[in-house]
């Protein structure tokens, strides 16, 4: 079996000497064949197609000259694999007669090799009979006209950027939304449009005649097929990869330009980006759905947990769910009491909360998330119903958020942290606008409109750098409790700048500070002044509008509050615990589902 990446390789003309042929999507863990063979800074995505390639048994590789990344992949695996086929096809840059001509000889080129190298004799007439087939395969509506847009309901996205993989397009389909409109540099639309006496340059013409990528001279026209589509496509989910600077460019034009709402997920296609690609392509889906007024609860699957005692603790409880979700519409008409459960299950804490009918808070809880997720959840699912006075069958509904939403066996729906703090946030305060929350893994910043939904959102990448975890570490090295960093860092007399975000280089930053004799104080002092600093970065991206919240863990460290607040020029609001706002947010979701 070949392999190939890009859009204007001829699968069909493999698929004509009796070839299989796939499009390469590589799922790698890390990078430690590419980063001695290749330069640290290149193509995050090239080096996991060379990783792949090693993995598995390919008869050979088709490239295109699409990016420079390609080219030195193909120089490289020609070099570690001189008994496989690897040929580079020179693609050209326009689509003219002149370009068909071009590219009809790389093809024929491509032909002879393969011939020389496999022993196989190629077909035009097989080739012929591949595109027909294909074209009668083929949806009679073009992509490329918005009169024929998807009429089924629902969410319709814009797919674009480089390389999303059929993970994010499966995503997209498993959240009832459907991709309409597909700009990527995967994304095969071919008008197969050959007759039998000129088939080759005929075929040429097919592939060059695509949705142009962003490699191509034609490359302006992605922006007018989005802006004739506007009407019809509720937003754009744009994939970019690592060091893929032209698709970044393209991203940053639309969403200046763009009215749709824009979804930028970038990856550095290993598979430690799962968790954060769900999380931000849920939270969009969800915001989208919030702007129609759908519904934004996804059932849980209920994965199986380690603890032995939860198969039959989760069947009990569905069996009370099913009952439950049964008379819903019984108890509210008939003013029974309505408690609903909202729990939000991070990676430092695990947090409750329970609201009545009124939506009155019943009962809060805060406790240590520990080694398994769903431990924790039965920890605090005890606690927090000990604390309101109640039993598990009085819980009318159970909606889970953060990381571990999907791993909790008793919860019924789950909802993103993102949408969970916006509803959550606005419920204690509707003049909030911009929320910063920073947890234990992560940090994001939320804009919220006026009636609360949240209009875009930011995250930050896999790295630690300014989270929760950041800061024990910081407290661990400088030997003092995380309680106290910040109090202490109140008392700082003299501004030490951290220039280092990065956890472990900023822990020698701390190291050699300590060793110049620098106050305990002043250097929390710094740590807060470069945690604030990457904070109102990620802010600025969804927009300063005054109406500053702050949510999670670190919230409560008054040194983090106070440079904020100083370089804001602005007061923050900060609830009575803001670790629970996530939690909140989730039961208000499940509230207004059920009455």
């Amino acid at each position: 079996m070949l392999a190939y990446f890009c859009k204007y390789v001829p699968e069909e003309l493999f698929q004509a000497f009796g070839t299989d042929i796939t499009c390469l999507e590589p799922h790698v863990t890390n990078f430690t064949q590419a980063d001695a063979l290749m330069h640290p800074n290149m193509c995050s995505f090239s080096k996991a197609v060379l990783e792949e390639f090693e993995k598995q048994d390919y008869e050979g590789m088709i490239f295109t000259t699409c990016c420079d990344s390609s080219r030195r992949l193909y120089d490289i695996l020609r070099d570690q694999f001189p008994d496989r086929f690897f040929f580079c096809l020179d693609l050209p840059r326009k689509i003219n007669d002149f370009a068909v001509t071009l590219y009809t000889r790389q093809l024929q080129k491509l032909i002879d090799a393969y011939a020389d190298f496999s022993g196989k004799t190629f077909s035009e007439q097989k080739l012929l009979e591949i595109c027909k087939k294909r074209m009668t395969e083929q949806k009679t509506t073009s992509m490329a006209d918005p009169s024929t847009a998807s009429q089924t309901g629902g969410l319709r996205i814009a797919l674009a950027g480089a390389r999303p993989g059929s993970e994010i397009r499966q995503l997209i389909t498993d959240h009832q939304a459907e991709v309409v409109l597909d700009l990527t540099c995967t994304g095969i639309q071919r008008s197969y449009d050959l007759n039998s006496e000129q088939i080759l340059p005929a075929y040429a013409h097919a592939l060059l005649d695509q949705l142009p990528c962003m490699r191509m001279a034609s490359a302006s026209n992605r922006q007018r097929i989005l802006e004739a589509y506007e009407k019809r496509i509720d937003g754009i989910i744009y994939h970019t990869v690592k060091f893929c600077d032209i698709y970044a460019y393209e991203y940053t034009k639309l969403h200046e330009t763009s009215n749709l709402p824009i979804l930028k997920i970038e990856t550095d296609a290993t598979a430690q980006c799962a968790g954060q690609i769900l999380t931000r392509l849920e939270a969009f889906l969800e915001s989208l759905r919030a702007q129609k007024g759908e519904t934004m609860l996804f059932k849980n699957k209920r994965q199986p947990s380690g603890n032995k005692n939860f198969p039959q603790q989760a069947a009990n409880n569905r069996s009370n769910n099913k009952t439950a979700d049964a008379n819903h519409a019984t108890e509210a008409s008939a003013s029974a009491p309505v408690y609903v459960m909202g729990i939000d299950s991070g990676s430092t804490s695990t947090n409750a909360v329970i609201l009545n009918q009124n939506r009155e808070l019943i009962a809060s809880a805060v406790i240590r998330t520990g080694a398994k997720s769903g431990e924790s959840a039965q920890r605090i699912l005890e606690e927090i119903l000990q604390k309101a006075n109640l039993q598990r069958s009085d819980l009318t509904k159970i909606v889970s958020t953060g990381y571990g939403r999907v791993s909790i066996p008793f919860a019924d729906e789950n909802v993103t942290e993102i949408s969970c703090h916006g509803k959550g946030a606005h419920y204690l305060n509707p003049q909030i606008r911009t929320i910063l929350d920073i947890g234990g893994q992560d940090s994001k910043a939320i804009h919220l409109n006026e009636k609360g939904d949240v209009t875009d959102f930011v995250m930050n990448d896999k790295c630690a750098a300014g989270t929760g975890r950041f800061l024990e570490m910081m407290a661990r090295t400088l030997e003092v409790d995380i309680s106290e960093l910040g109090s202490l860092s109140l008392k700082s007399t003299e501004n030490i700048e951290i220039s280092s975000m990065c956890s472990v280089f900023a822990e020698s930053e701390v190291i050699s500070l300590i060793a110049q004799n620098k106050e305990t104080s002043d250097i929390a002092h710094g740590i807060h002044m470069a945690i604030a600093a990457k904070a109102i970065s990620l802010m600025r991206r969804v927009g300063l509008e005054p109406g500053y919240m702050m949510t999670g863990g670190v919230a409560k460290n008054p040194g983090v509050v106070k440079v904020l607040e100083e370089q804001l020029k602005a007061p923050l609001y900060i609830s009575e615990e803001p670790e629970i706002v996530g939690a909140l947010g989730a039961a208000l979701y499940g509230l207004e589902s059920v009455l």
